[in-house]
């Protein structure tokens, strides 16, 4: 395929790269060092272990510069990408030097402060910097807040807080604040019962979490029977049709990867950068979607779309099952160098529908218009622009946000996404992938001078078997790839749309919608 004239990118310090494979153990991907090892581990009981663990840190936290730039001239945003891509790559290596530095942690209490912490921050704010230079240059004004955002915190593993799990599990739980010296406070204690001899019963062993010990754990999973239909509480990703307005659909039938189109770029927010997701994605649609894709290759690509005039690219994070087999990408980054391990499971249904606004008729979607639903790093940003429905065949009035569902014998995992549908008229595409598109609000309109296009629904159906959950370890679990530090929990579950219809089949669509036909 042809390439665009965007200078091939590669992240800074890929060195680190090279040396990650060091660590990779006999092609069966990155050593994640257990984070709960501590200076007690040849104590009797796994109490003393747990509680030394509160106090270490389990991840990373660091503010999103991308999704704070709202400004910036069309001329610096290939730079600026490539930037920011740079400083995903800085908090890759950051993470992997604190998964592997576990004994050095138990040792000194400010480790992971001066070590990992520090010159992370000193890394992000030379790219600061330089993305200021450059938005300057090209002639807008980058806000010197941005300094601001350069400090990164390490927390413990904790969930966004959301209404879709249960009560308290037994577990202790951290704060999730900094305590400035880098480590996150936590009081995760033994259960405190008696056993007879005066001793607190230790706890059985913690889960390490997931084949890549990176996660998942037993605690993102939970039983679907449990789940109270129609309790989801996330405001994004509402439906836009309903019983007025315009109400017809748009299916198009694209397959379901069948021919295995991978790769770990991402042509949106990371254009010209190999490995800019850090993960691997599905693709479906358009075949010739990479990192170096000019929107004139991506027109004139093959499409596995039935419908020829669909040339759309449609993508999301691949689903493993981590039962200690082995894939392609074992020793890959984006794969199992970074913790993204285990068998590539393909979706038996991938189901793409687009509907209309219940309010009024629907526009067409411009050529090449980008849009992105939920958020990759949404364990560390929180909840602003997650949109994630998780859920089984056969109870999809209950969705998960923050749980990978436990589906009961002969019902299958499923995974929603209902993309933004209302456009500023005016951009396919923003500085933060985020401002050009909105959802409709409470009332299914939209607002602010956004016009309704149609909405984009994709249902993905996995034949999947449950994971085996006891004493609070998960044994064979499943879950979406993800950034490393956002250790593949579900809240991080995310979908990618560039439109390439043609005119023609565009028109059709519209028609279709605003005249309440189904069509395809």
């Amino acid at each position: 395929m042809g390439r665009n004239t965007r200078k091939r990118r590669m992240p800074l310090a890929t060195k680190a790269i090279a040396a990650s494979a060091a660590l990779a153990l006999g092609g069966g991907g990155l050593i994640w060092a257990n984070f709960y090892a501590s200076a007690h581990e040849e104590d009797n009981g796994w109490g003393n272990q747990t509680r030394s663990a509160a106090a270490q840190v389990a991840t990373i936290d660091c503010p999103d510069v991308g999704q704070e730039l709202s400004d910036v001239p069309d001329q610096a945003r290939g730079e600026v990408d490539g930037e920011l891509a740079s400083m995903d790559q800085q908090i890759t290596e950051a993470y992997q030097r604190l998964a592997t530095t576990r004994d050095a942690q138990v040792q000194d209490a400010n480790y992971v402060q001066n070590t990992i912490l520090q010159p992370l921050k000193d890394n992000r704010k030379v790219l600061i910097d330089r993305i200021k230079l450059e938005i300057n240059r090209a002639g807008g004004q980058a806000s010197d807040d941005l300094d601001n955002l350069s400090g990164c915190t390490g927390t413990p593993v904790e969930q966004p807080q959301t209404n879709d799990g249960q009560g308290g599990d037994g577990q202790g739980d951290g704060d999730g604040q900094n305590n400035g010296d880098g480590q996150g406070d936590g009081d995760n204690q033994g259960d405190g019962q008696d056993n007879g001899d005066g001793q607190g019963e230790a706890p059985p062993p913690p889960d390490n979490g997931g084949q890549g010990g990176n996660g998942p754990v037993a605690d993102d999973f939970q039983d679907i029977t449990t789940v109270q239909p129609n309790a989801r509480n996330l405001p994004n990703g509402l439906a836009a049709n309903g019983d007025s307005g315009s109400t017809g659909t748009f299916t198009t039938n694209c397959g379901t990867n069948g021919n295995d189109n991978h790769n770990t770029d991402n042509v949106i927010v990371a254009p010209g950068v190999t490995n800019g997701a850090h993960h691997l994605h599905d693709y479906v649609g358009n075949q010739n979607n990479d990192a170096f894709a000019s929107d004139e290759d991506l027109a004139n690509a093959d499409t596995s779309c039935q419908n020829q005039g669909d040339r759309s690219s449609y993508f999301w994070p691949v689903l493993r099952l981590q039962d200690g087999s082995q894939d392609f990408d074992q020793n890959d980054a984006g794969g199992g160098t970074e913790g993204n391990v285990g068998q590539i499971l393909e979706a038996k249904e991938a189901k793409l529908t687009f509907v209309g606004n219940r309010t009024s008729d629907v526009v067409a979607m411009p050529r090449a218009l980008r849009i992105i639903t939920g958020d990759a790093k949404a364990f560390v940003n929180g909840l602003a622009n997650a949109n994630t429905a998780w859920t089984c065949t056969g109870f999809e009035d209950r969705q998960l946000t923050d749980k990978y569902p436990l589906c009961p014998e002969g019902s299958d995992v499923v995974r929603l996404s209902n993309f933004q549908s209302c456009w500023d008229g005016q951009n396919i595409d923003s500085a933060n992938h985020r401002t050009h598109v909105a959802f409709v609000g409470a009332d299914g309109a939209c607002a602010n001078g956004f016009q309704a296009i149609p909405q984009l629904q994709v249902r993905l159906v996995y034949e999947v078997p449950a994971p085996t959950i006891e004493n609070g370890q998960v044994s064979n679990p499943f879950a979406v790839d993800s950034f490393p530090e956002q250790l593949h929990k579900p809240i991080t579950d995310h979908n990618d749309f560039i439109n390439f219809f043609s005119k023609k089949t565009m028109k059709k669509m519209v028609n279709c919608i605003n005249e309440g036909r189904q069509c395809q």
